[in-house]
């Protein structure tokens, strides 16, 4: 579904990424991991297409399994750190604004409400919702276009922990319920453990992938205990690379 090399990417004098190489198999959930600055979002907007400035090679393919079969350029849909919602539309509008204009259908827009617990604030403006409604807001205009692709960066940052919890709840049900490649970038190693089903650690400015982990258990079945477990392990190995996710 995704296969991403970038040999450099620069910003100006200044090197983010250098040997840089990523792919996504269908259905599966990749989170980037890594210190502030190792080139996390910077991929991230690569892969969206909103930066085409680099030395590399980019492939997002449409999923094979669709029915029935997208006729087009495979979608992205993308949850940025801050919701950038537009603060004169309501929720409804932002989802609708979102769409191509012949896909603007009700029942559509009302499905991805619901499916985020979002309904009853459907025809709120965005300065009348929490950060997290805001947050769960924002998913829902990136899943309302019923990507093939889903780009995830940060989406639970600056959130309390209780809010935090729900979100990810409430992402998980959402990743499990309709399969779907997704990318999530985070510096929080407790929320990649938890979502993802792979893990690519990021060495500091020029940022590339140095470690790979794998992780087998159901995103439903990792409790807290389970994923707390799980970071224990990874920072008490003897490799100073994970001394990266301290």
């Amino acid at each position: 579904m995704l296969r991403l090399e970038i040999r450099s990417k620069r910003f100006g004098a200044v090197e983010a990424l250098r040997g840089f190489a990523l792919t996504a198999a269908r259905g599966e959930v990749v989170a980037l991991v890594g210190p502030s600055g190792c080139g996390k979002t910077t991929a991230l907007s690569i892969i969206a297409g909103l930066d085409r400035d680099f030395d590399g090679t980019l492939s997002v393919a449409s999923d094979p399994d669709r029915r029935p079969p997208r006729i087009g350029p495979p979608r992205i849909g993308m949850v940025f750190q801050e919701p950038r919602l537009l603060p004169w539309r309501t929720v409804r509008q932002n989802l609708a604004l979102a769409l191509p204009r012949a896909l603007r259908r009700d029942s559509r827009i009302d499905a991805t409400l619901a499916l985020l617990d979002l309904s009853a604030l459907a025809d709120r403006f965005p300065g009348h919702l929490s950060l997290g409604m805001a947050r769960r807001a924002a998913l829902a205009r990136a899943l309302v276009v019923d990507p093939d692709l889903l780009l995830l960066d940060e989406p639970l940052v600056s959130l309390d922990e209780v809010t935090a919890q729900r979100l990810r709840a409430l992402l998980t049900r959402v990743l499990d319920g309709r399969p779907r490649t997704a990318l999530l970038v985070t510096h929080n190693l407790r929320e990649a453990l938890a979502l993802a089903d792979r893990l690519l650690i990021l060495a500091p400015s020029p940022g590339r992938v140095v470690a790979e982990i794998p992780i087998a258990t159901p995103r439903a079945a990792r409790d807290d205990a389970m994923v707390e477990a799980l970071r224990a392990d990874l920072l008490a190995r003897a490799d100073p690379v994970f001394r990266l996710l301290a």
